[in-house]
């Protein structure tokens, strides 16, 4: 990151390609040679230099080149077939639009496109792409603050680890069980990436609002902290009613601000909120408790789900059947591991918010354990179960096996809930009261 004006400057990986279409909207500079192009270009790894075609215009320039807005910061730029959502139900391609600098790298025969733009500037794509633009001022500002905190305690765990990525280890692997986590692994080349991995970043094909601009302003340099260290602010959709810890969902490192915390400003009567056994988990996931992700208020999901997100509307609750053969088929696609005909899946360990972090397949060829949750969100779906909270039924009708499973939430679970941050924001919550409610013990700064 590069500084400028005490705003981070940040690099954003949008797209890899074997060839990249991009057009200019306003003149742009190459920063080293001074070549001006505008309009429409295909971008072609040539070699260890790459290769701008346009009409009849061909240049060959160097590699790693960076093109600057000529005349001011309104310029853009467009890049064509953009894949977003990466491998969910609703993955399609788009072209986006982008202000500030674009470089573009080759590397092993693919081009690159990288959009270096400030963090401020960053953040309302961010807050219009993650959410609706039109949300209450009270989500957008706490998602301002957390967004920004994400990004800044990456690039500080990046600088801690620079040279050190041979001695990460995110998998534990044996003959009979797999434990991995998918923690945002750093990019060599770029700060962060564009989709879901890191932050929805969709530059200014969502288009901000007043309302947006607002609270960037008025959030601007406001990260959580936690002893004086910036806080690892998480979030995804829905928690299902109960968050979970940050170490059974990443690596094992325990913050104190990702604990478990009950989406609720009571505890729900009937119920015990200890869902690391299967009968309190059982009875909590097939229960309708309240919280505030509980809420079916279309008004308010339309703040946090975005028209894509909002083809999936059974996330406080949900049912996904698969006949026996559809099970094993899909495990041994997902997986590279032919468990022959799947006879039993098995939670053997939960986490606090009932969340299955390890899960043992067993088949009439092998038997294996498999963990943690995105790992077995990935191996029962064509793209990604919506979370690992859930219980397994095995039922025969009419001589068919099938396996239903009967789950809660929406994501990973860990820290800020979006549908209950926007249904706290409805009921007249504060910024500060929902990231207090969500990372409990952390304190606001500003720090820019």
């Amino acid at each position: 990151m590069k500084e400028g004006r005490n705003i981070p400057q940040i690099a954003v990986g949008i797209l890899s390609a074997t060839e990249i279409s991009v057009t200019l909207n306003s003149p742009y500079r190459v920063r080293d040679s001074g070549l001006c192009l505008k309009g429409e270009w295909q971008v072609l790894s040539s070699g260890d230099r790459i290769l701008l075609k346009g009409g009849d215009i061909e240049n060959n320039v160097e590699n790693g080149i960076i093109l600057d807005p000529e005349k001011d910061d309104r310029a853009s730029f467009t890049l064509h077939s953009v894949t977003i959502g990466v491998d969910f139900h609703w993955q399609r391609l788009e072209d986006q639009v982008f202000r500030g600098c674009l470089k573009i790298i080759s590397i092993k025969g693919k081009v690159t496109a990288i959009n270096i733009i400030s963090l401020e500037e960053y953040l309302k794509s961010v807050i219009s792409s993650e959410m609706s633009a039109t949300s209450s001022e009270e989500l957008l500002k706490a998602h301002a603050v957390i967004s920004r905190g994400w990004l800044l305690a990456q690039a500080e765990k990046r600088r801690k680890n620079a040279g050190k990525a041979a001695d990460y280890i995110s998998d534990k692997r044996s003959d009979s069980e797999i434990i991995k986590w998918y923690d945002r692994e750093d990019h060599a080349d770029f700060d962060v990436c564009a989709d879901d991995h890191c932050q929805r970043y969709q530059g200014i094909t969502r288009e901000t609002t007043p309302a947006v601009e607002k609270v960037i302003d008025a959030t601007s340099g406001e990260v959580l902290t936690y002893n004086g260290k910036i806080c690892d602010t998480r979030y995804y959709k829905c928690c299902g009613g109960i968050t979970e810890l940050f170490e059974n969902v990443w690596e094992p490192v325990n913050h104190p601000y990702l604990q478990k915390v009950i989406d609720n400003d009571a505890i729900p009567a009937g119920y015990n909120t200890n869902l690391t056994g299967d009968a309190d988990a059982e009875k909590w996931i097939l229960g309708d408790p309240p919280a505030f992700c509980n809420t079916s208020d279309a008004k308010v999901l339309k703040q946090v789900l975005n028209d894509y997100d909002q083809e999936t509307n059974d996330f406080y609750r949900w049912n996904v059947k698969y006949s026996q053969q559809e099970l094993s088929d899909l495990v041994r696609h997902k997986t590279g591991t032919d468990f022959g005909s799947i006879t039993e899946l098995k939670p053997l360990e939960r986490g606090a918010s009932g969340r299955i972090i390890r899960l043992e397949i067993s088949g009439t060829k092998k038997k294996m354990i498999i963990g943690k949750e995105l790992e077995i969100r990935k191996a029962l779906s064509k793209s990604h179960l919506y979370s690992s909270c859930f219980l397994v039924e095995k039922v025969e009708e009419q001589g068919v096996i099938s396996f239903i499973l009967k789950g809660a939430g929406w994501g990973h679970g860990v820290g800020l809930c979006q549908i209950g941050a926007a249904v706290m924001g409805s009921k007249g919550y504060s910024y500060r009261e929902i990231l207090k409610h969500y990372f409990p013990g952390s304190v606001l700064e500003k720090k820019y």
